[in-house]
């Protein structure tokens, strides 16, 4: 029977951990921003959203080759000094990102990708050291992770709204500025500089063998999870004819569900009142069914209601992970959340390279191109369509 065990309140950790919470909301906004306004910038790039899309793929493969090769270094550097140089590559790939061509566009991927790779690690390293190594520290990197997710639930505010006045290219160099002061910060108080562990670079991986199930499932959860994120535009759009402005009220929506439901499994799988392997299984099993269900509904509700499920599904079995993690890798902590990044963006890159595939040869579910002047879809039910975005859709001509 699990034993609940005393974790300080949020609000206490939060006064302890706010630089950091704030460091990782920040290094989500360039994706935030990217899938926002895919359609807009593909069109910008003149090309199309799934091929834009899939370039997110090229910023897991990035961020899988540096958090692959630096993982061991976050356990003999000051954490916040290698978040630092991190958000520096935030912001260059913000300013290239903010031309909008397609030659930018991949290059913005591939660093963005390559930042996040030692940001997040660090960053979420950093505030479970600051609570030792009882189940506290499980807790203050979830909160870290979760309090990231505030980026995507604020999206309408913290990035289409600024869009009305400067576009997303403004929203891109809004971030460079911000990643850059808070590099500064982390760099000229780094904390705790001593080395926190006295394992070899090949020794640390090693170390990470019993935590090789917990790799699997943050790969293949990231791998379902983020090829969905990446074409969520490309769906309400196409199907359901919402704009960017609209969309991020949906995106706002994902991130709400994904910072609650990370927020309260971290809470409740940290103190102990439940087994996480338990929540991580339910969740799981749960998202399975929504993410099938989701691409091919026609109804614009049960679609909304489908895009929170797997928000609070995911982030359930994120924060099961990052619990574990922290709580079974020891000294090799940095190491074993710098290789779990690694694993989380090849789930990335998998996920966004296999919705393109689909996206480019199949098109949606449900949808299929029509002739001209015909109001055809594979939901047609006695020669009408089965939901009025579809029918404006297909008469458009755009599916």
């Amino acid at each position: 029977m699990s034993v609940a065990v005393e974790v300080p309140g949020d609000l206490r950790m939060a006064r302890r951990l706010w630089p950091l919470m704030l460091a990782s909301s920040v290094s989500l906004l360039p994706y935030t921003v990217f899938g926002t306004f895919l359609v807009r910038i593909a069109r910008d790039a003149d090309t199309s959203a799934a091929v834009l899309g899939g370039l997110r793929g090229l910023g897991g493969l990035a961020a899988l080759a540096a958090g692959a090769v630096l993982a061991p270094l976050l356990d003999r550097v000051a954490r916040l000094r290698a978040a630092a140089l991190g958000l520096v590559a935030l912001a260059v790939a913000s300013l290239v990102g903010a031309l909008g061509q397609f030659v930018a566009m991949a290059v913005f991927c591939a660093l963005v990708g390559a930042a996040m790779a030692v940001v997040h690690p660090a960053l979420t390293a950093s505030a479970a050291d600051r609570f030792g190594d009882g189940p506290a520290a499980g807790r203050a990197a979830t909160l870290v992770t979760a309090t990231g997710a505030l980026t995507v639930m604020l999206a309408a505010p913290v990035v289409a709204l600024p869009a009305l006045v400067w576009g997303w290219r403004g929203d891109l160099v809004m971030t460079a500025v911000l990643a850059l002061a808070l590099a500064a910060v982390f760099w000229v108080r780094p904390g705790r500089v001593l080395p926190t562990s006295t394992l070899g670079y090949l020794a640390s991986y090693r170390a990470l063998r019993g935590l090789r199930p917990l790799l699997a499932v943050a790969l293949l959860r990231t791998a379902a999870f983020m090829g969905y994120l990446s074409y969520l535009a490309v769906i309400y759009d196409a199907r359901f004819g919402l704009s960017p402005s609209a969309f991020a009220l949906v995106w706002t929506l994902s991130g709400g569900t994904y910072f609650f439901g990370n927020l309260i499994a971290g809470r409740v799988v940290g103190s102990g009142r439940a087994r996480a392997h338990h929540v991580m299984f339910w969740s799981l099993a749960v998202s399975l069914v929504a993410i099938v269900a989701i691409y091919f509904t026609v109804l614009l509700p049960v679609a909304v209601v489908l895009t929170g499920v797997l928000g609070l599904c995911h982030s359930a079995t994120a924060a099961c992970v990052i619990t574990l993690m922290v709580r079974h890798s020891g000294e090799a902590r940095g190491t074993a959340l710098g290789v779990m990044g690694a694993a989380v963006n090849l789930g990335t890159f998998a996920g966004a390279a296999a919705g393109g595939i689909g996206l480019g040869f199949a098109g949606l579910p449900g949808l299929r191109r029509c002739s001209a002047g015909s109001r055809c879809c594979r939901w047609c039910r006695r020669g009408w369509c089965g939901g009025r975005s579809v029918r404006r859709a297909c008469a458009s001509g755009r599916v």
